[in-house]
Parts: C-alpha cells; structure tokens; sequence
C-alpha cells in the first residue's frame, strides 16, 4: 500500500464512523474512483482498531465510572445512574449483534449495491432531518430507560443496510425519544464501542481463516491515523450540533445519494 491510500482510507474511516452519513457509501468509492487494489482485512482490522481506541480514549471517564458501578451493582451493592448507562448500552447492542451475525454473510454480499447505500444514504438522511426539526427534547444519556434503550437498539439493526448510518439512525431514534442532541450522539457513540469491537472480531476470525502477508508499517499508520481523525470527529461533532444540528449533515447525504445514483446508475 502506498502513503496515500493509507491516509485516504484511515482517515475516512476515523470519520464516517461516527458522522453520520454513512461509511459504507464512502468506502465503496474507494476502489470505484481509484486505481488501488483491495486494502485487505488486516487493514480493515487496523482501521477498527483506531476508531474503538478513539471513543474509548475521549470516553474515558465515563466508560470507567460505568464499569465501577456495573460491577458494584452486580455484587449487590445497588445500582446508580452510571450502572444503568451501561445495562442500557449493553441491551441496546444485543438486537444489532444478533441480527448481524446471522445475516452477516447475506449483508456483506447482496445488500452493498449501489442502488441501496442511495436510497437508503437519501431516504434515512431525511429521516434524520426530521427528527432533527420537530421540537427536541432536553433528555440526556443518564435519563433513558430500558424501552428506550430497546427502541435505540432495534433502530440501529437498521444500520446494517449499507447507506443507513449506525450513528445517524441511532441518534435519529433517539431524538424521537426526547433526548438532546448532544446525548442522542454521546448515547451512540457509547453504543458504538461493543459494534466495534463486534465487527473488528468478525474481520479478525476471516483474516485467521484467509493468512496473508501483513504489512505492518501501513498498519501502525493506518491504526494511528483512523484513531487521530476520529478523535477530532468525536471532539467537533459534538461541538457543531450544539450549534447547527444536523441539517447541514442531512443535506450532504441527500445531495450525495443522489450523485451515487447518477453515477452509477444513470
């Protein structure tokens, strides 16, 4: 690999994992607009690995203050605000973990036409925009319930349609739910953390399975780079949507899926 597809490809990554417009419909661009062979899974792995460090590292203190509480409320000694965030993180993953393990290989085949990330990148852009709009609630990630953590959750198996976003329907279904913006997108990013490590585990046993070379340089670069630029995405995301919204990123989905469309089908 050379030095520019390493950067194109982290730094991509680092951001569409978390913006909410959709990794998938970027990615597929890649090979379509480039002369670049296929990175291969050990990149893949590398890339996922960067961007769970990223959330992991900005979410520090509450991911640590969560794990305190769920392990003292597992022993019996009651259960706080930060024990629920993390039960409630842990049923809203289950709905997507089940789902995509059984129709993992059906979504990583026949669901990734172009057709599809359009239609969906427009449809669910829309959607998002919405929510968006209509009166927002002031509910933060520490005032949801376990309906609403089901209800976040069975929105995101929706993000396994290539084009949907994971981050941009989780935070749409949250925002119906009255949550603010800024804790419908803390809420997500938290969700997105066991997705991660879910998805990163699924590249890592079909990269057992197939052995290949590993290119070790692109990979501490690629692991570095998709870390660094999703740690900024986290950092001003959530600093933009206090100010704008999410409109201007409704916007740049519609407008994209209706090039993709153009592009390859017209």
């Amino acid at each position: 690999m050379d030095w520019l597809q390493i950067v194109v490809l982290a730094v991509i990554q680092g951001l569409t994992e978390f913006l909410p417009v959709s990794s998938s419909a970027h990615l597929i661009l890649v090979p379509e607009l480039t002369p670049w062979d296929d990175q291969g899974l050990a990149f893949d792995v590398a890339l996922h690995i960067g961007s769970l460090t990223a959330v992991v590292v900005y979410f520090r203190h509450e991911l640590w203050r969560v794990l305190q509480s769920s392990l003292a409320a597992v022993s019996g000694k009651g259960v706080d605000e930060d024990a629920r965030l993390g039960f409630w993180v842990a049923l809203a993953t289950l709905p997507v973990c089940v789902v995509g393990l059984v129709f993992h290989d059906l979504i990583s085949s026949s669901m990734r036409a172009t057709l599809i990330i359009g239609i969906s990148l427009i449809g669910f852009g829309l959607l998002l925009g919405y929510a968006d709009f209509r009166k927002r609630g002031t509910r933060t990630e520490y005032q949801l319930g376990w309906k609403d953590a089901v209800w976040i959750g069975g929105a995101q198996v929706l993000a396994l349609i290539p084009g949907t976003s994971r981050s941009g329907i989780t935070i749409t279904a949250a925002l119906m739910l009255g949550m603010s913006r800024e804790g419908a997108a803390r809420f997500s990013f938290l969700m997105s953390i066991p997705v991660i490590v879910l998805a990163g585990g699924l590249e890592t046993v079909g990269l057992f399975r197939q052995p290949q070379l590993i290119d070790w340089p692109a990979m501490i670069w690629g692991t570095l780079l998709s870390g660094l630029s999703a740690y900024l995405c986290i950092h001003y995301f959530l600093v933009l949507i206090k100010k704008v919204g999410m409109q201007p990123f409704v916007v740049y989905r519609v407008v994209f899926g209706i090039w993709l469309l153009w592009f390859f089908h017209f």
